[in-house]
């Protein structure tokens, strides 16, 4: 929440095959085909349809074009930064290898199709049987791509589960891939944290990345379960250098210095799995991680912007650190005040969080707000849901967080309710057939 980042595969069947993709309609197009277009019009009008599509930037069609869905490293990671998220985690509910992989390669087509903002099964919210549901739940049809990126991982729970090796990959467990410590400052909520499997949708349409999910969680059934999601809104980080710093709940700048896609050799150094750190499957790929933060906004709002300041070690209009007047400023962590304190607070946020003070640590961050109503006391419950991309955690997000939950003046406002770890595999190379998600793992 910082300025900075504190920052034999079975017998399944293979994935639809490029021809049969290549043939089916796009929600646009299917949008206004006969029949359907009425009913669809009748229930969203197009004016309704274009104004949210273009809400994170009416100014540009860009927000509303394609992100590839296959390349050297999956998207949704260093793609520029979408306004909405959608993430999911799903408890695998067999132990059948087999029935796994099915899934997968199924998931995988799937994922492919939607993010070109085609119908996830070929005419499937029209169907061929009209006695049988839809194949696809239809709430997207004309809809833009609106720049959808879907991003899979692993958890820990996946390899091994009650002492039981489930689908036979137990000793291809990376050793990066670890049980989440007990940090302070924390109430974890169980319904709320872990996961056997993970989806990240990040679109600039909420209806684009919800419908991503629930059409992904409507073909697991009898294989996987949705174990909790998360809807995010208003982005809180930025992963390219042509993203404005968006802003907090708490209303301040949040990852100014943030990695960006630009930076690659910092990415090779911080966020990408090299040949050598742990198991080939994982070459190339990264680890996720969540943190559910809850902000006690009400007792913020009533804090003094002096405090406020103090705390996070920022200044709120600006986002330039203490002492400064440039956003992009380097931290001054030396200079102290008239009083003979230093200009960022001992315990202030990003003097915590820095990369000078924990030893040349960064993470890529990729967080977004949220809001989930109220916790029955009269207070909204809203947050940050942090998620963090990187190459081994037990070197970069574990001591980060350590040093965090032990000192940082922010403790006051903030709580971590959830939390996650996965292992996200390198991406789908183009014209490879046979791969799927998870299909390093499984060869």
């Amino acid at each position: 929440m910082s300025s900075h980042p504190s920052n034999p595969p079975g017998d399944a069947p293979a994935p639809n095959p490029p021809e049969a993709t290549n043939r089916a309609l796009s929600r646009r197009k299917l949008f206004g085909a006969a029949g359907v277009g009425a009913a669809v019009v009748g229930a969203a009008s197009a004016g309704a349809l274009a104004g949210r599509a273009s809400a994170s930037n009416p100014a540009t069609g860009e927000v509303q074009t394609e992100v590839p869905f296959r390349g050297e490293r999956q998207a949704g990671i260093v793609t520029a930064s979408q306004d909405r998220m959608h993430f999911c985690a799903f408890d695998v509910t067999t132990d059948d290898r087999s029935e796994v992989v099915a899934m997968l390669q199924q998931w995988t087509a799937m994922a492919e199709r939607m993010t070109r903002a085609e119908e996830a099964v070929e005419h499937g919210a029209v169907g061929l049987n009209p006695y049988a549901p839809p194949a696809d739940t239809g709430e997207a049809l004309g809809l833009s791509p609106s720049q959808l990126t879907l991003t899979i991982g692993f958890g820990p729970s996946f390899f091994t589960k009650d002492g039981k090796d489930r689908f036979g990959v137990a000793d291809r467990r990376p050793a990066a891939l670890i049980d989440m410590p007990k940090f302070p400052n924390e109430t974890m909520d169980p319904a709320r944290s872990h996961g056997d499997i993970c989806v990240q949708a990040c679109a600039n349409d909420p209806q684009v990345a919800v419908h991503a999910i629930r059409n992904l969680a409507r073909v697991a059934f009898g294989t996987a379960a949705v174990r909790y999601s998360q809807l995010g809104f208003g982005r809180t980080s930025s992963t390219t250098r042509d993203q404005a710093t968006p802003r907090n709940l708490f209303g301040f700048k949040d990852g100014t210095a943030n990695l960006k896609a630009e930076d690659t050799a910092a990415l090779d150094r911080h966020v990408w799995v090299a040949d050598g750190d742990g198991p080939a499957w994982m070459t190339g790929g990264t680890y996720l991680v969540t943190r559910r933060i809850r902000m006690r906004i009400e007792s913020w709002d009533r804090t003094t912007l002096l405090e406020q300041e103090r705390v996070i070690g920022r200044l709120k209009g600006s986002g330039a650190p203490i002492g400064h007047a440039d956003e992009f400023a380097a931290l001054d962590l030396t200079t102290k005040s008239s009083k003979g304190t230093p200009l960022i607070d001992t315990d202030a946020h990003v003097r915590l969080a820095s990369k000078e003070n924990l030893g040349g640590i960064e993470i890529l961050r990729r967080g977004y707000n949220f809001t989930d109503g109220t916790d029955g006391f009269g207070h909204l419950d809203a947050g940050l849901f942090f998620i963090a991309f990187v190459r081994d955690p037990r070197t970069s997000f574990v001591p980060m967080q350590t040093a965090l939950s032990r000192s940082d003046a922010l403790n006051e406002y903030i709580t971590h309710t959830g939390t996650a770890l996965f292992a996200c595999p390198p991406g789908l190379r183009e014209g490879d057939a046979s791969a799927y998600w998870g299909s390093t793992l499984f060869s």
